[in-house]
């Protein structure tokens, strides 16, 4: 069942990522506190980037256990091991790095490199088998029940590497696979589909800047989700718009929050 979307709109992208690192870190605690874990979906991107950053420049980073935080990709670019475009890397120069992290908890997607070689197909298949591996009888499902699931939304209404009208966003079965001819380059890449992603407690997207002023608009007025991905992508418990006022600026007033920071 999808929940209606909730936005926050902030001032300007650096609020955005200060404000959504803080609502992070809150989210981690409190899921800690409750279960003794977290498990989180980390996006990569210019948003989800400015997002870990803020993270790693924040005191409050010390209130979470980061011993005991589950961290996963909504998608990689099917690239090799420590490529500069790979999500994982620039995560890892973001804020990895500079925490102590358990490199076990730590669920990169396979590399081009890897034990996969530059099949695709089984790079994805092996994740979905990790996802599966992680999820307890208490999810009911192949993949964990992600406390929070993070997507960047492009300018084309895309999450993760979810494009408009490309078979993988169709994908209502598997919960992972293998992407070709992605309109933006890499080409190659590995996503989670719709199913995977709805798993989720908390679906956060985030979009920052006036070339998403369009996909924002688009996807929070009723497209379909074949057209608009993002339209797709929602929670089980919330699902939750960030936005700066740039990217806020062609939503209809009605979807506008009463009062945004």
């Amino acid at each position: 069942m999808s929940t209606a979307p909730q936005l926050v709109v902030h001032r300007d992208k650096e609020l955005m990522a200060q404000a959504a690192a803080a609502r992070l870190i809150t989210k981690i605690v409190d899921a800690q506190a409750s279960r003794g874990s977290a498990s989180v979906v980390l996006t990569g991107g210019r948003n989800g980037n400015g997002l870990l950053a803020a993270l790693a420049a924040a005191p409050a980073r010390d209130a979470v256990d980061w011993s005991r935080l589950d961290l996963w990709w909504g998608d990689e670019r099917f690239l090799p091991e420590g490529d500069p475009e790979r999500n994982v890397t620039q995560a890892r120069q973001a804020l990895l790095d500079a925490v102590p992290v358990d490199p076990e908890r730590v669920h990169a997607m396979p590399a081009s490199n890897g034990p996969y070689g530059t099949d695709v197909e089984a790079a994805a298949a092996a994740y979905a088998q990790e996802l599966a591996r992680a999820a307890g009888p208490e999810n009911h499902g192949p993949v964990p029940v992600f406390d929070v699931l993070m997507l960047g939304v492009g300018p084309d209404a895309h999450v993760a590497s979810l494009f408009p009208e490309l078979p993988a966003v169709r994908e209502t079965e598997r919960t992972v696979v293998g992407v070709h001819g992605a309109p933006k380059p890499p080409p190659t890449r590995i996503t989670l589909t719709l199913p995977a992603i709805r798993a989720a407690r908390e679906v956060w997207l985030l979009a920052a800047g006036e070339d998403k002023a369009q996909a924002a608009a688009i996807a929070l007025s009723g497209a379909g989700e074949i057209q608009a991905p993002a339209a797709g992508a929602y929670g089980r418990a919330r699902t939750l718009w960030l936005l700066d006022a740039a990217a806020a600026a062609q939503l209809p007033r009605s979807l506008y929050p009463p009062a945004s920071p």
